[in-house]
């Protein structure tokens, strides 16, 4: 009897242990079901995902190559452009625009034709910057037109960053550039007209539209960006704004975007506005946002005097996307996308 009974019992552990291995295979082919269920839904979400960025990444694509400009330069957006078109970088592209503009004897705001100084010099200041951070810049240079490709020139052939007067010049002419005299007959007639009073007093988007810049988007994605100028018209000889100033009137991180400002120097070079706005779009703003917020910086000083002179701003990101704003009405910049070559009017701060 005993016997039987210590057998039932033996028989019952088993059927016990039994039961127990086969609650826990059940149990780990549940859960081995269940992470395999999440891997594959894992799997398909990033594919999804990938597929999404995939998608924008290709539609952004298409919206390149693309300029941008300060003001109404139609044609120098569209020498821009035929050099990315025919397969050129974006610093060959800002450099050609830039110097079309220089060229242009009709525009006495950059380059020859220049309004001059008060004592009838014209002084050019330009710089440029490439997809690495690499820049030129020249200030206070006379007797060159092309003070664009001398910058590019001291960016490319030399360790440094900035060539001032005689000594710019000097190394221009080293470079194979050929003196001749910027004073038209045109601009030499302004400035005679000015010397009857000689008043000098900045007039908004009048003497302070005196910069063409540039920033370009090859098809690569990779952005660089150049600035050129006169000047103020009729300035104290030796004054030099923010044009080739690098972090001021012009700066480029390929990594987040670009910016160049236009207007009254002086005012732009006090906020280190172009770097302003491209920390700003890497913190995460748009370009027009950041645009708007550099402008803020300047109108919100204390005693901002503000309503006497005009500043602009216009950025592209990285993503192609692109931005302008200024102080006041009638600032403009060109932009050239998708085959459209065409002048936009800014958004403004000054509504009353």
């Amino acid at each position: 009897m005993l016997i039987y009974f210590g057998m039932a019992i033996k028989i019952l552990e088993n059927q016990h242990m039994k039961r127990r291995k086969f609650i826990k295979t059940a149990s780990l082919t549940s859960v081995g079901l269940t992470l395999g269920s999440t891997l594959v839904n894992c799997d398909e979400i990033n594919t999804k995902t990938a597929v999404l960025q995939n998608k924008e990444a290709i539609a952004n694509l298409k919206a390149l190559p693309l300029v941008v400009a300060t003001w109404h330069v139609k044609e120098a957006t569209a020498k821009a452009m035929e050099v990315l078109q025919a397969g050129g970088n974006a610093l060959d592209a800002v450099e050609q625009g830039c110097r079309l503009e220089e060229a242009n004897e009709k525009n006495q705001t950059v380059g020859k034709g220049g309004l001059p100084d008060r004592d009838g010099n014209v002084t050019l200041d330009a710089c440029i910057m490439d997809k690495h951070g690499n820049c030129g810049s020249v200030v206070y240079l006379q007797n060159i037109t092309h003070a664009v490709s001398v910058a590019r020139k001291v960016m490319e052939d030399t360790p440094h960053v900035m060539f001032a007067g005689e000594g710019a010049k000097q190394f221009a002419i080293s470079k194979g550039f050929q003196p001749e005299d910027l004073l038209t007959e045109a601009s030499k007639k302004a400035w005679e007209k000015w010397k009857i009073e000689a008043k000098y007093k900045p007039i908004i988007n009048i003497e302070n539209h005196d910069t063409i810049g540039m920033l370009a988007i090859d098809k690569n994605g990779d952005i660089a960006g150049a600035c050129t100028s006169s000047g103020l018209a009729y300035k104290i000889g030796g004054r030099v704004g923010d044009s080739p100033i690098i972090g001021s009137g012009l700066f480029v991180d390929n990594e987040i975007g670009g910016c160049v400002a236009t207007g009254l120097g002086e005012e732009v070079v006090k906020t280190v506005g172009s770097f302003l706005v491209v920390e700003l779009m890497r913190q995460g703003k748009t370009p027009q946002q950041a645009c708007e917020e550099a402008i803020g910086r300047i109108v919100t000083k204390p005693n901002s005097n503000y309503k006497n002179f005009q500043v602009g701003y216009i950025a592209v990101n990285k993503q192609g996307e692109i931005g302008s704003y200024s102080i006041h009405q009638w600032f403009s910049m060109t932009k050239f996308q998708d085959e459209k070559n065409e002048q936009i009017q800014s958004d403004y701060y000054n509504k009353t």
